[in-house]
Order: C-alpha cells, then sequence, then structure tokens
C-alpha cells in the first residue's frame, strides 16, 4: 500500500536560513535573531531538529510506512514573529524585510527536498502584499521543484492588504492556474491576533480558529475566483470538512435566496443590499467545491471515512502532521487500520496515497518503489477479508 502524508511540517534552524538569505539582509538578521523569542515550545525541545534533520525525518517516515509527504511551514522564517500561518501581512514598512525571509525559507525548502527527489512535495510561502512579486515567487518555486504549490497567507480582518476576494490577486490565481500549481490552505491561517496567551485568549483561538479557516474558502467561493479560474486547485488541510458541508448548506440556502426561491420579501430585501451581485457566480457554492476543492485530512479517523462518499473519496487526502505531537506517527499504521476498517481496498488506496499522488503530481512508480520496500502491506491496513 502507498501511503503518502498530505500535511507534514518542516522549516530550517534561525541559522539554517541566514545563508540562504540575499547578504544584505544578513546585519539585520543579526539584530532580529538577539531579540527573537520563540513562540513554539515544540521547536525547543530535543525533538526539534525532525524539521529539519533530513535523514532522521526520512528514518521516521519509512519505518512508519511513508513513502512521500506534503511539508508545510513550521519553524519561524527571518523577521517573523511566528509562522505564516498565524502572523497576519506586514504593514508596507515590514513588507521588504518579511518578503526576504519568506524567500530564504523557500530557497531552503528546495535544498530540503531535493535531498530526497522525487518524495517530498515542498509547499512555497507567499504574501499577497504585491501580487508581482508573489507571481515571480510562483514561477521560482515551480521551476525549483517545490511542486507542493503554494500556501495562502493569513489575511485576518482589519489586515493592512485587501481582503482575499479582491480582483488584484487575479495575476496570483492566473499564475496558479497556467503553471498547473495547487493553492494550499491550511487551517488556523485567517485567524485575528488574540495575543495567543494562556487563558482566554488561546480559548478564543481555539474555539474560533476553524470559522476563520472555512472563511477564506467562502471568500473565494463568493468573490468569484473559482468561476473566473476554473482550473484552479484548491485544497484545505487540517481543517476537517464537516464543518464545510454543514456550512455549504447554509450557503446554497443563501444562493437560492439570493436567486429569488424561497420567500419573496427575503429575495427583495437580498437584492436590495446586493443588487445583481449573484448574477456574476452562475452555479451554487457546493458545486464549485465539487469542482474546485480537495481535503486534506489529517490524522483521518473513522468518522472522516464513515463521511468519504459525502465529499468524494477521490477527493480525501490523509496526513500524519508530523512532527507535531499530535500526529499519527509514530503509529500511523494502527491509526490508518481503525480509520479504514471495513472499507475496501480501491477507496482506501486513494485515500491513504493515490489521492495525493494525483492532486500534487508526484511520481508514482518511484513511489511505488519505496512502498514496496518500507510497506505495510495492504492485509495489515485492511485485513485479510477486505483484500481478497
Amino acid at each position: 500500500m502507498l501511503i503518502v502524508s498530505a500535511d507534514c511540517h518542516a522549516g530550517a534552524t534561525i541559522d539554517g536560513y541566514k545563508e540562504y538569505l540575499e547578504r544584505r539582509w544578513w546585519d539585520d538578521f543579526d539584530e532580529w535573531k538577539a531579540g527573537f523569542v520563540n513562540p513554539f515550545a515544540d521547536l525547543d525541545e530535543v525533538y526539534a531538529d525532525r524539521n529539519w534533520d533530513s535523514r532522521k525525518r526520512l528514518r521516521h517516515l519509512e519505518q512508519d510506512g511513508i513513502a512521500a509527504e506534503v511539508i508545510f511551514p513550521n519553524t519561524v522564517p527571518p523577521f517573523f514573529p511566528s509562522n505564516l500561518v498565524v502572523v497576519g501581512p506586514p504593514t508596507a514598512e515590514e513588507y521588504q524585510r518579511r518578503w526576504a525571509g519568506l524567500r530564504a525559507h523557500n530557497r531552503w525548502l528546495a535544498d530540503f527536498c531535493d535531498d530526497v527527489p522525487g518524495r517530498r512535495a515542498g509547499i512555497a510561502q507567499t504574501m499577497f502584499n504585491v501580487p508581482e512579486d508573489t507571481v515571480r515567487e510562483i514561477e521560482w518555486a515551480r521551476e525549483h521543484g517545490l511542486f507542493g504549490g503554494v500556501i495562502i497567507p493569513a489575511i485576518p480582518p482589519g489586515a493592512p492588504i485587501p481582503p482575499l476576494w479582491d480582483r488584484s490577486y487575479d495575476p496570483i490565481w492566473a499564475a496558479c492556474c497556467d503553471l498547473d500549481v495547487p493553492v494550499n490552505h491550511h487551517g488556523g491561517s485567517g485567524t485575528p491576533d488574540y495575543g495567543y496567551g494562556p487563558g482566554m485568549p488561546r480559548l478564543m483561538y481555539l474555539m474560533e480558529f476553524r470559522y476563520f479557516s472555512n472563511r477564506v474558502l467562502w471568500q473565494a467561493i463568493w468573490g468569484g475566483v473559482f468561476e473566473r479560474f476554473p482550473r484552479l486547485r484548491w485544497i484545505v488541510t487540517e481543517q476537517g470538512f464537516g464543518d464545510i458541508l454543514d456550512g455549504l448548506r447554509a450557503q446554497d440556502g443563501l444562493y437560492a435566496m439570493l436567486k429569488g426561491e424561497g420567500p419573496e420579501q427575503s429575495h427583495v430585501a437580498a437584492r436590495e443590499m446586493l443588487g445583481d451581485f449573484i448574477e456574476s457566480l452562475p452555479v451554487m457554492p457546493s458545486e464549485y467545491v465539487r469542482r474546485n476543492v480537495w481535503f486534506g485530512v489529517s490524522f483521518m479517523g473513522a468518522p472522516e471515512v464513515a463521511r468519504r462518499h459525502d465529499v468524494g473519496a477521490d477527493r480525501m487526502l490523509w496526513g500524519a502532521d508530523y512532527p507535531h505531537t499530535e500526529a499519527t506517527w509514530p503509529n500511523s499504521r494502527k491509526s490508518l487500520r481503525e480509520a479504514l476498517s471495513g472499507v475496501e481496498r480501491r477507496e482506501a488506496e486513494r485515500l491513504v496515497g493515490g489521492n495525493a499522488v494525483e492532486f500534487y503530481r508526484f511520481d508514482r512508480p518511484l513511489l511505488n518503489q519505496v512502498a514496496d520496500r518500507i510497506g505495510p502491506t495492504a492485509e495489515e491496513l485492511l485485513g485479510a477479508a477486505v483484500v481478497i
């Protein structure tokens, strides 16, 4: 059985990023490093080197039966107070330094992925402050083997740049379509700045991060991104899909109301507020999701597998979330065996690896060779009765 984790994380050490910065930033880097306080406890622990130690990481994943991985960022790039998933867009004054820091991460990641050719789909970090810069970085990433695509930066309410639906970002979506680059959105991105301290700030973040994560998808749908760019391939990762499926019922209901279905007074009131806006979207939100959206279902369990036909068994990608503490590593075989109970082999193969291979354009013959060497077998994951 070919297993691909569609949700892993990596990044360099603080010092490891310096050589990837343009030399003109080195003095600024030294000053920033002297005052930097690491916000993540798991990057201070003895196992933090799993983020950047290529050999250790490969050994861990192979022991867990994982032949390939998709790599989201984890450590903090130069000049950032936290990682891209959490921190919002920089101000105009901060932009050049932050952009230099992200480009350093992308260049480190390209080398890190090249250490195991074809088995690491690195995801490039970007910011949307200057779309022309973003397009150039997307082109660079595609040329240098980061076939995991790009990750959408956090654009929370009140950010110093336009919201995601703004048409100034259309060159970015166009570049992703033209170059067949996947667009990744990771859970937790787009939330307001709660302070993230202990107590209520952290509690509010935990309570609301799914809402703000899903909000990114709603903005893309209602902002016409998928209508203008029907070939865009978009994946939402580590935010489940239950909330999205439930939310789609409400979104489709709103769409129907705006189209004139349901009570006349509701339709008239909506038209008074929105005008003919709805005419720019010829199909319901759920149809855009079925066409353009995939789901990275990290540490997929039996409840998610039971709903696989609601979202499409060909749209779900399993992820281990390595090296995080909540990851299925080093028990991915056991986790998958419990999740896949009763699933027939063809669907199981898609869920644990086949969908990721297709979505991220992995080299299947190469990964099949790895899977033949490291396992696990279909019988180990599914049981003899299902395999037969």
